[in-house]
């Protein structure tokens, strides 16, 4: 009886240790270091980094560049109280610095917001001729290079139900008004892997997004560069291209998207 009685207790402590991790982080939305959720949990060190990789490898976890341990995508989208515009950011922000680093550009993090995208990260461009959106701002999908990487990388069926709900703007002579060049643009976004926003939103302006995908392979996000036309230009649009495929690469496969072997 006493060893059967063990056995019954057991996981429910494990679980009951578990439970209190994630109870704190969810209260620390700028996440933990190992040895404050020991010392604020109660647990030893060791066993609160075993649940802590655990969790990690799971995507339960998100371990930033410094150490620090925070809820991760998996969690956030079972509705715990950190967001996950949020989440995606604190996740995104190395990759966005590294592509802010190497291109001097301004680098853009977005997410689907129904027909819009939602801007939850810009890192500004240093020099005085630049292009910059404002965080929590919204544009629609069909003149953005984030919007149209999204849609291009969405399933045909979430995509087939957005298009006749999109709004067009005419901002320049170069935007797309129709669904018809839409759906032209998509086909090319697809094979390309990138999007090209060349001066539908903004005269003078180009910008090249890739979208963000999750552990399941859906649309997560998108990143993109901007710039005006005179540092955007045929000579390095190529380089640029590859720059934020690899960063949107290496930010799904922090949300858990499984690396192609």
């Amino acid at each position: 009886m006493p060893a059967s009685s063990k056995t019954k207790i057991t996981p429910v402590g494990v679980v009951g240790k578990v439970l209190r991790i994630l109870e704190l982080l969810d209260r620390s939305p700028a996440g933990l270091q190992l040895r404050d959720i020991a010392r604020l949990t109660g647990l030893n060190k060791s066993t609160a980094y075993r649940f802590l990789k655990h969790l990690e490898a799971e995507g339960y976890l998100f371990r930033d560049e410094a150490g620090a341990y925070m809820i991760g995508p998996r969690l956030v989208r079972f509705g715990t109280g950190v967001s996950y515009q949020a989440m995606l950011s604190r996740i995104s922000r190395p990759v966005l610095e590294k592509v802010w680093s190497a291109t001097g550009e301004t680098v853009n993090l977005a997410t689907l917001a129904g027909q819009e995208i939602l801007y939850v990260d810009v890192m500004e461009s240093l020099h005085t001729f630049r292009l910059v959106s404002q965080i929590g701002s919204r544009r629609p999908l069909s003149c953005t290079a984030l919007g149209k990487a999204m849609l291009a990388a969405m399933s045909t069926e979430q995509r087939e139900l957005l298009l006749p709900t999109l709004r067009f703007e005419n901002a320049t002579a170069r935007s797309i008004t129709s669904i018809a060049r839409l759906r032209k643009d998509l086909a090319q976004i697809a094979r390309l892997g990138y999007a090209l926003d060349d001066e539908e939103a903004v005269s003078g302006a180009r910008c090249v997004g890739a979208a963000i995908l999750d552990a399941n392979g859906k649309v997560a996000g998108g990143i993109s560069i901007s710039g005006p036309t005179a540092r955007i230009n045929k000579t390095n649009l190529a380089t640029i291209a590859k720059t934020v495929k690899r960063a949107a690469l290496e930010i799904s496969t922090r949300l858990g998207l499984p690396e192609k072997t």
